[in-house]
């Protein structure tokens, strides 16, 4: 059974403000061990339930997080950016099984350091009108490759806003929201073994259906946080400009949908 995590760093037990995600200050040291134990409690628990092979990716900010030196031997590890598929850089359809670690809520949604994709640029992310976060999306891209979603971890406001979209995943909260910046922590030690023991249950679980794939055609509008991200991202020529604050894109696939997010992106770090 091959086994794929997307790792992000907002969603982990004990990170609960913006310094412990930014590189370079001493809090995104600790935060980074933290990221790393989780993912590797993680991984002795799919590796428990079946798991045959562990690819991680590491999805937070410059993607340089997780540290090599103190990651489970059994798993292989993704690291850096740009990369194609961004949050879900070599994922593809010989894989079992889609896991979200670390993960958050959605931009608006009120969760600890809820944000979609880049705080900066996007106020929300809507596609067909349903406003969504990244496990939403990059769960969504897993159907479309035929995975289904085995896990997805974080606070109690994740679980609430995935769970009617992937019923038969399981979730491992770690955290309690309490506010943005807020939340009563699940201790690491716990924590940890919630996520071994999901793990564990994910990849045994042998009736799991198979994933209803998302039909296009798909469309996606990004509510912006400033005029000038809006004024920037029309000079791409399939831009629909909305109104001042937002665009959108037609898009065939969901793979489309974060191939215009992961770009947008990029291009807002000139308007900064």
């Amino acid at each position: 059974m091959r086994v794929y995590i997307s790792a992000d760093i907002e969603g982990v037990a004990g990170v609960v403000a913006p310094q412990q995600g930014q590189a370079g200050h001493p809090e995104h040291e600790k935060a980074r061990i933290l990221m790393t134990q989780e993912v590797n409690a993680l991984v002795e628990g799919l590796i428990e339930g079946g798991a045959t092979e562990v690819l991680v990716n590491d999805s937070h900010g410059q993607m340089t997080n997780l540290l090599p030196e103190l990651m489970h031997p059994a798993a292989d590890l993704i690291l850096g950016k740009p990369k194609p598929m961004n949050m879900a850089c070599g994922l593809d359809a010989g894989f079992d099984l889609f896991c979200m670690l670390g993960h958050h809520s959605r931009a608006g949604a009120g969760g600890v350091l809820a944000h979609t994709t880049n705080g900066f640029a996007f106020a929300e992310v809507r596609v067909n009108g349903t406003p969504m976060g990244e496990p939403a999306i990059y769960g969504l891209y897993a159907a479309e490759l035929g995975i289904p979603v085995g896990l997805i971890s974080g606070d109690d406001l994740t679980e609430a806003e995935n769970r009617p979209l992937f019923p038969d995943a399981e979730f491992a909260v770690v955290k309690q929201t309490i506010g943005q910046r807020a939340a009563r922590q699940m201790s690491v030690a716990r924590a940890r073994a919630l996520l071994r023991e999901a793990g564990r249950r994910a990849a045994s679980r042998k009736d799991r259906p198979a994933p209803i794939a998302p039909q296009g055609p798909f469309r996606v509008e990004f509510a912006v946080t400033r005029a000038v991200l809006a004024d920037q991202f029309a000079v791409l020529p399939p831009v629909r400009r909305l109104d001042a604050m937002t665009v959108a894109f037609d898009c065939a696939s969901i793979a489309e949908v974060i191939g215009w997010m992961t770009a947008l992106s990029a291009m807002s770090f000139a308007v900064r």
